[in-house]
């Protein structure tokens, strides 16, 4: 029996990670001992996409890892792993990681291509401590809000903060009931 068609009686065809019924095709996950049915997932057009092309991620489209982290299938599990771990930083996707279980054998083949972005990124705040998704920070200096008409003032709660992937200097939050970026140079954890 062909890869492909194990997939298809694997998956009830439906993308086993967020089970679209669409544009299916065989992806072979990363860092696999061997290449067949059980070291492969099969996927939607979209996933593949975002899987493929960091850039295009939509955190949205992956809250339905909520179901398919359940899988029994190893190769389900590490995809799922993985996108939940890049995605960290969004807050939900942690929850779901701490209720995630992968034998130990699972786990480092879900590591085997992983580097961590807390490993290269770090959010530091004006006084030198590391911030994280979900933080609350205080504003240390009055900010013009560019574009949004109102000054944001020294001492200014931001809680749940999200941080900016791919500049260890901005954060986001909201003030006044609008999101900003902020830098990091001008807040500190609370």
């Amino acid at each position: 029996m062909s890869v492909e068609k194990e997939l298809i009686a694997r998956s009830g065809l439906a993308c086993e990670l967020c089970s679209a019924k669409d544009e299916l095709s065989v992806y072979e996950v990363p860092e696999s001992a061997s290449n067949g049915a059980g070291e492969s997932v099969y996927v939607c057009a979209t996933c593949k996409d975002q899987i493929e092309d960091q850039g295009k991620i939509d955190p949205n489209h992956w809250r339905r890892l909520n179901d398919s982290m359940w899988s029994t299938v190893p190769a389900v599990q590490v995809m799922a792993w993985r996108m939940l771990t890049r995605l960290k930083a969004e807050g939900w996707p942690q929850d779901l990681l701490d209720m995630m279980y992968l034998d130990e054998e699972t786990l480092a083949w879900a590591k085997a291509d992983y580097v961590d972005p807390e490993d290269t990124i770090k959010h530091i705040d004006s006084n030198g401590v590391q911030l994280q998704a979900g933080d609350t920070v205080v504003l240390i200096k009055d900010l013009n809000v560019k574009g949004g008409g109102f000054t944001a003032k020294r001492g200014t709660a931001v809680r749940g903060i999200s941080l900016v992937h791919d500049n260890p200097e901005h954060i986001e939050g909201k003030v006044n009931g609008q999101q900003i970026v902020l830098l990091t140079q001008f807040v500190k954890k609370s």
